[in-house]
């Protein structure tokens, strides 16, 4: 065995490491938006629910000149 192909083989298993380590918080950052987006959906979903079933609610602007 080739004594210089260790020290090649622990930067390459360090590098996937890190590699991997950045994959998965990237994957964690995109889950927690994508989450965030999903809840600002259902929020928005609710408010127009209650709108349609109190259809008076915002169906007037009060303005004063």
């Amino acid at each position: 065995m080739d004594p210089y192909s260790i020290p090649d083989l622990s930067v390459a298993m360090s590098a996937a490491k890190v590699q991997n380590q950045v994959a998965e918080s990237v994957m964690a950052k995109t889950l927690d938006v994508t989450e965030q987006g999903g809840q600002a959906l259902i929020d928005m979903m609710r408010s127009s629910m209650e709108r349609s079933v109190n259809p008076a609610v915002g169906g007037n602007v009060d303005v004063r000149v």
